[in-house]
């Protein structure tokens, strides 16, 4: 069965026998996991007003500030990573964009992690410029992660201070200058079962190699604090399919917030429509360890992806 990419078609197929549903994406599916880390790199103070967002100044959350990580601090988290099968590495920070004196330091980060042999670097950094865009290519950086977070036609419920073309526009420069491109989304925002779609519709439209999975784990002080109620595992499962569906050919890779999901929904949709998985703990949140996801990937009969 070829992807489908027609906009009632993939409502149809969502509201299908959820067993129906997962065993059509399963066909899609490899063998393979593959797991990524991440470095929070620099934390809080960022100007713009995502509202599910723990690192916004606009809220008053309960978490650290602090500034850039070392070149030795990075390195350090990325030989971690990769004794526990992680051979993505990921330079985070917080903020819209990086300023001029930031985004030499990121660089000397990613070269940092470059030197490292079997790590592959990538950096989620905010909004690039064209020169930023090219200026991290030449740097050797591997793969970019820059999520559009929800459909264009809700963006403006989730933030108002920069737009989803905004997003967009980044995403076209990763793929511009020969970089990976890892692009997701947060579920359970509010948004409709048609706005998922249009997720993913609109992700099959930009072609990432890898589409992180997040689903919001309200944060207090943030306006989406009361929203735990938005969306159930059924229908993040749901979600999981159609993405994978119309995205056959991209790495889906659960993320933040999958531990709202049962032990056996996430080996469910590791089964049936997700072939990654970002191990260790997440930005503002915690997630599972290297050795318990290990430990899954065993039990279902996969095969750990190695460089």
């Amino acid at each position: 069965m070829e992807a489908v990419l027609d906009k009632q078609q993939l409502i149809d197929l969502y509201n299908k026998d959820l067993n129906e549903l997962l065993e059509i994406s399963s066909k899609y599916m490899s063998n393979n996991i593959e797991f990524c880390s991440l470095v929070n790199a620099r934390n809080g103070k960022c100007s713009q007003n995502c509202r599910y967002c723990a690192q916004s100044s606009h809220y008053r959350t309960d978490i650290e500030d602090y500034p850039l990580i070392s070149v030795e601090e990075a390195k350090k988290a990325a030989i971690e990573s990769k004794s526990h099968g992680a051979f993505r590495f990921a330079v985070v920070t917080s903020g819209k964009s990086p300023d001029e004196e930031d985004f030499d330091k990121v660089v000397n980060l990613i070269k940092g992690v470059n030197e490292i042999e079997g790590v592959r670097s990538c950096a989620s950094i905010g909004i690039l410029t064209e020169e930023q865009a090219k200026a991290l290519a030449d740097a050797g950086l591997k793969r970019f992660h820059h999520n559009i977070n929800t459909s264009e036609s809700y963006y403006p419920s989730v933030c108002t201070t920069h737009t989803w073309q905004d997003r967009l526009n980044t995403c076209k420069l990763v793929k511009k200058y020969g970089m990976e491109l890892c692009c997701g989304v947060i579920l359970g925002m509010g948004e409709s079962v048609e706005q998922r779609v249009e997720m993913a519709l609109e992700l099959a439209e930009i072609q990432p190699e890898s589409i992180p999975i997040n689903i919001l784990m309200p944060i207090e002080g943030t306006p989406f604090e009361g929203y735990l109620d938005k969306i159930d595992e059924e229908n993040v499962l749901r979600t999981l399919a159609i993405f994978k569906i119309a995205n056959p050919k991209s790495v889906l890779r659960f993320c933040g917030g999958r531990m709202r999901l049962s032990e056996e929904n996430q080996e469910l949709a590791l089964r049936t429509c997700v072939e990654g998985i970002l191990t260790g703990n997440y930005l503002t949140t915690t997630g599972k360890t290297p050795e318990e996801d290990i430990k899954t990937v065993e039990k279902l009969g996969k095969n750990l992806l190695e460089n």
